[in-house]
């Protein structure tokens, strides 16, 4: 990538393609990021927990800190025959960029440096622009944003807004903004009985009913019917296993998977109490045990529509020429850790070819979000400097 293009968002995302960042690895992709960012006199600090390499870089020390954050770590690309081009090849054609990563969201974070680039070559804002940039979004998001954040909650470190890339955009570009994410919980369960010839049950105690009558009972409970701002809880069986080859044999051991997305009505530690209630209830009078194993992937969370909601708005709304609506639906981000230290909403391209084969966004989109970014940190800073 030449200097000249080092912070044209559409040659900074092809070049980010170019670098195959499957989750974990970072195939040079953190070193594009921080030399564009050097090149604008951002202070860069590589962050690197376990085998991740973060980034956080920041311009300027006044405050307000207004932070962007994204991910340059990608999904696997799956059937890499299935592709009509390279999916690291980044290929211009039919107006899209094509790659993994093209709309999940290395062109979100090739338009936050466009935006500074823009932005400062106009002069110094009054205050700070700052840049979280992790390679731990697509996996289990321990040593990524969640680590970054509480290292800097420990260093003192003030960020005062963030808004972060994900591709939130639903039908078209600039329809959707998220300002809140449902949590998630995932379980495991596992019934553990005693194998034996489907001819002699007494002898033998079947897992299968028993998880049967857990999952039925979990199902069954209508957990909320939405909260404001939020739609209902879900619980969904995403995996039955037994592995029995054998029609007349019983197993020894069945399991399950399942996952619940939350709103507010709850919290984590409280499915999670209930999920080992009902475990619990489910292996009274079996003669095994049920175990169920519960981890918390991030907890409900919404911003408040107010003054920082109302700028992302009005900056969406004057490039893009559509307003957008605020939604907490879809899956959890970063934005989950990142709450932590201040407001936070999420937006970015149309994500209807993320994670799928010929993953791609349009070129004029991707320059288009380098545009709301930029107009939204030039509102930013006259709205809530000095």
């Amino acid at each position: 990538m030449q200097e000249a293009s080092v912070h044209d968002p559409v040659a900074l995302t092809r070049a980010l393609i170019r670098r195959p960042s499957v989750t974990p690895a970072d195939a040079g992709a953190m070193d594009l990021v921080q030399v564009a960012l050097q090149a604008l006199g951002f202070a860069c600090r590589r962050m690197r927990f376990g085998e991740i390499e973060n980034l956080y870089a920041r311009r300027g020390e006044a405050r307000p800190n207004l932070c962007f954050a994204g991910h340059t770590d990608v999904v696997p690309v799956g059937d890499a025959a299935a592709w009509s081009r390279g999916p690291f090849e980044a290929e211009v054609a039919d107006g899209m960029v094509w790659g993994r990563g093209a709309a999940d969201m290395k062109s979100a974070v090739a338009a936050f440096v466009g935006a500074a680039a823009a932005v400062l070559a106009r002069g110094e804002p009054p205050g700070s622009i700052s840049l979280l940039i992790t390679g731990d979004e697509e996996g289990v998001a321990e040593n990524g944003t969640k680590a970054v954040v509480a290292a800097l909650m420990d260093e003192g470190e003030i960020i005062d807004h963030c808004l972060v890339g994900e591709p939130t955009s639903s039908a078209v570009f600039g329809d959707m903004i998220k300002n809140g994410r449902r949590g998630s919980i995932g379980a495991t369960v596992t019934v553990e009985g005693t194998q034996g010839h489907v001819a002699y049950p007494h002898r033998a105690a079947n897992p299968i009913p028993v998880l049967i009558g857990l999952l039925s009972a979990l199902q069954g409970r209508v957990l909320d019917q939405g909260h404001p701002g939020f739609p209902a809880s879900n619980l969904e069986v995403t995996t039955v296993d037994v592995g029995n080859p054998a029609g007349n044999v019983i197993p020894a051991r069945a399991s399950a998977r399942l996952n619940i997305r939350f709103n507010p009505a709850h919290t984590g530690a409280s499915l999670a109490a209930w999920l080992e209630a009902e475990a619990k209830a489910a292996g009274q009078g079996f003669a095994g045990r049920v175990i169920l194993e519960s981890r918390v992937g991030g907890e409900a969370f919404l911003t408040p529509p107010g003054a920082f909601t109302a700028l992302v708005v009005a900056a969406v709304e004057a490039v893009g020429g559509v307003r957008p609506e605020l939604s907490t639906t879809g899956g959890t981000s970063d934005a989950r850790f990142i709450r932590a230290m201040c407001e936070v909403v999420e937006f970015g391209l149309v994500g209807a070819t993320m994670h799928g084969v010929d993953e791609r966004a349009p070129v004029e989109e991707i320059r288009r979000l380098a545009a709301v970014y930029e107009r939204l940190i030039d509102d930013y800073f006259a709205a809530f400097s000095g």
